[in-house]
């Protein structure tokens, strides 16, 4: 493998370089080891189509001998690849090939502890989609008066065992990658499977766990100056804190620091990425920055937009994978605020089309009703004194939007 933070070009020359040698001197098999680095080194500059092609020529060479490890580093790096790409199930399927592979050489390779956490990230995904298409559908119900919205099929039903399936098989992959990650002391496995770990927590809510682990992760970086590592911690950090002000859980008077944290963190992301050529960490770094800057205490979608500008121009299209998923997240939301100051600069200027005053009332009571509810600690009845409105009124118009259940409900949803 090449240094963690060295020159890749550099690195690619030297081992095309000693491919060549070894061809010359009619070592096939010297030469399909060297492939497989130099397939590396082209995923890691954003080629994913000729890392593809040089590995099959490799495996091939590589095929009817007894080299587990590098069978094994072919299978983790297909399946890279094609995480990568999006396609997520063809991305298990390697890395259950390239445990397979490095089992028989040694039940306590390093590499295995790699493999598992990529099977459990790749889990953790896939479990991810399946909960936000699960609560699509529910927030569709809702907004459509389906009756009964609580009350799903066994498709639904299964579905949501699927997720409880998949995050148990995440916890236990990372649990055995952690124990043989420190077999080795191997801190950047270690914090991986921090990282990864308090993912899990942050999709599930555990967001005091994901902090935790993200605290771990974050020192294990800084003992050993490991600015990937740093730059990984901080974005879950930076993420965790930002849900924390999004979802305002705490008191309402610590939600101001809550929201200077996240946004201190994430600028340390962003410092600590640029320290490594890893320029789809450094987009991630941008990505929640973006996230940080466009929340309701910022709310600062210039420079929102400019981190996200950033991070579209680090971003090569190789697939539709996390990060791309991420990015696109952070557009929608940059479009909705501008449609918001739109309509209202509009609505100022006495722009309001066909629209009768009532219209503009509600459309103005469904921008505002939402923001105030979040603000006021989820509490109907606080919004309506707030606002001076009754709690029916609100009440209807978090479930127009679909973020509450029609009918009569407790103050907090």
């Amino acid at each position: 493998m090449p240094a963690k933070n060295g020159p890749i070009d550099s690195a690619l020359r030297y081992t095309v370089k000693g491919k060549g040698l070894a061809l010359q001197m009619e070592y096939p098999k010297m030469a399909a080891v060297m492939q497989v680095l130099e397939s590396w080194l082209l995923f890691q500059a954003g080629k994913p189509q000729e890392a593809r092609s040089i590995l099959k020529e490799a495996e091939a060479v590589l095929l009817k001998t007894d080299d587990h490890v590098t069978r094994g580093n072919i299978q983790s790096a297909y399946g890279r690849i094609a995480r990568r790409q999006g396609r997520y199930d063809q991305a298990l399927q390697h890395f259950a090939d390239s445990i397979e592979e490095y089992q028989q050489r040694n039940p306590q390779h390093r590499n295995l502890a790699r493999a598992l956490a990529n099977m459990a990230f790749v889990k953790r995904l896939i479990a991810f989609r399946l909960a936000k298409k699960i609560d699509r559908e529910a927030a569709r119900r809702l907004k459509e008066g389906v009756p009964n919205p609580g009350r799903v099929g066994s498709a639904k039903v299964r579905e949501r065992s699927d997720v409880e399936r998949l995050r148990a098989e995440t916890l236990t992959h990372l649990s055995q990658a952690e124990q043989i990650y420190t077999r080795y002391d191997d801190h950047r496995g270690l914090g991986t499977v921090h990282v990864d770990r308090g993912l899990l927590r942050l999709d599930c809510g555990d967001l005091d766990g994901a902090a935790n682990e993200a605290a771990a992760a974050y020192r294990l970086g800084e003992e050993r100056k490991d600015y990937i590592l740093e730059a990984r911690a901080r974005i879950l950090q930076a993420t965790v804190e930002n849900a924390k002000f999004e979802e305002q859980i705490e008191d309402k008077s610590d939600l101001s620091r809550r929201a200077q944290l996240a946004c201190d963190l994430a600028r340390e992301a962003v410092t600590c990425a640029k320290h490594t050529q890893n320029r789809r960490l450094l987009a991630r770094a941008y990505i929640v920055q973006g996230f940080v800057l466009a929340n309701d205490f910022f709310g600062d979608p210039h420079a929102a937009g400019e981190s996200c500008d950033r991070a579209a121009a680090l971003l090569k299209p190789e697939g539709q994978d996390y990060v791309w998923e991420d990015l696109q997240t952070l557009r929608r939301k940059l479009l909705k605020a501008g449609a918001i100051d739109s309509v209202l600069r509009q609505w100022s200027q006495g722009i309001v089309g066909d629209k009768t005053f009532q219209q503009i009332s509600e459309e103005f009571a469904s921008m505002v009703i939402p923001r105030v509810w979040k603000r006021e600690g989820r509490k109907i009845s606080r919004v309506a004194a707030r606002l001076s409105i009754s709690p029916k009124k609100v009440r209807r118009v978090l479930s127009k939007a679909g973020i509450i259940e029609s009918g009569p409900q407790s103050n907090r949803s």
